[in-house]
């Protein structure tokens, strides 16, 4: 994920939490809670298993100045059960997205939509006289420019993860987009 072109500090942007919980009861909740008592929105969440099966990773991307994300990580770093939380917005991070995509596949489409999904580096996952579901990953923008493309042949059902990252640990100083 290439770093914001400003690093305008006073105005909303989109910012990505990484937090390491520990796997116990209510921990999401609490998580979840502690936004919505203050006031602050989540835009994705994704949660799942860590390095150590004691624990987890969520992912949290939601849109703040500064001050609100420093107030945001300062409170999460509070909650019983959170390990760590990391703001990666003007880090050198990884970024991938999960979309299955069903739509709308008439014989006289399929050949056009499994062009397009060719071009996402989508897979073909499921298939039925009338629909194809398409399975898409990339960076956000990567999987709403798909489903963009998908969307004239007919869109039945999109279901999509959100947002997981990690740091990228090599930093040339070149940006890698993968």
């Amino acid at each position: 994920m290439d770093k914001p072109a400003s690093k305008d500090i006073n105005r909303p942007i989109k910012h990505t939490l990484t937090l390491k919980v520990r796997h116990a009861f209510n921990t999401l909740a609490r998580i979840v809670g502690m936004f919505s008592g203050r006031g602050y929105s989540i835009d994705t969440i994704s949660v799942g298993n860590a390095e150590d099966p004691e624990n987890a990773r969520i992912t949290i991307t939601s849109e703040g100045d500064r001050k609100i994300i420093e107030q945001i990580v300062y409170q999460l770093e509070k909650l019983v059960d959170v390990i760590e939380v990391k703001d990666l917005t003007f880090e050198s991070f990884v970024e991938r997205e999960l979309a299955l995509i069903k739509v709308q596949a008439g014989v006289e489409d399929r050949a056009n939509i499994t062009q397009v999904a060719n071009i996402f580096g989508g897979k073909i996952v499921d298939i039925s006289d009338e629909t194809l579901t398409i399975e898409v990953t990339g960076g956000p923008d990567k999987v709403n420019a798909s489903i963009s493309m998908f969307r004239p042949f007919g869109l039945v059902e999109v279901s999509r993860t959100g947002s997981i990252a990690i740091k990228r640990e090599f930093n040339s100083g070149v940006k890698i987009r993968i």
